[in-house]
């Protein structure tokens, strides 16, 4: 994925490993926007989420990363929007393939459930893993089909 802004976004579970995924983009001198939560005080989820969904969607920045306690709270937010595929994933091969064969737009993560190398292995193969096309294209392009 060619990347140029990546946002960021989490709740209070989820924050500590936000920042950690702050340091690492830092570290390798990629730009990114932290849409919050900035603090461990309990937050809501949604609020976070539909503010990265609307930039990824507005192209603000070109993909996300989120971040709550199971992944689950934060991911079904992000997916309300037709724009957005998030994968929700808890290890690297799960990851490679939301971006190979889904094109996921955002990564969410169960923050309580991954150790920091797991989640930097992870954000490196969502950062760095192109779509595939092909056939894989078609089934992306009949997810927003209701009938």
């Amino acid at each position: 994925m060619k990347h140029q802004i990546i946002g960021l976004a989490s709740d209070h579970a989820g924050y500590e490993l936000k920042e950690f995924i702050r340091v690492l983009l830092d570290e390798k001198e990629i730009p990114y926007i932290d849409y919050g939560t900035y603090t461990t005080e309990s937050v809501h989820y949604p609020l976070f989420g539909h503010k990265l969904a609307e930039a990824v969607a507005k192209k603000e920045v070109s993909c996300g990363i989120a971040v709550c306690g199971t992944g689950n709270g934060i991911n079904m937010t992000l997916n309300k929007h037709p724009e957005i595929r998030s994968a929700l994933c808890w290890d690297e091969e799960i990851t490679r393939l939301a971006r190979l064969h889904n094109d996921a737009n955002v990564l969410a993560l169960p923050g309580r459930f991954l150790s920091m190398d797991q989640a930097q292995k992870m954000v490196d193969v969502f950062l760095n893993t192109p779509f595939e096309g092909g056939r894989h294209q078609i089934r992306i392009d009949m997810i927003p089909e209701i009938n």
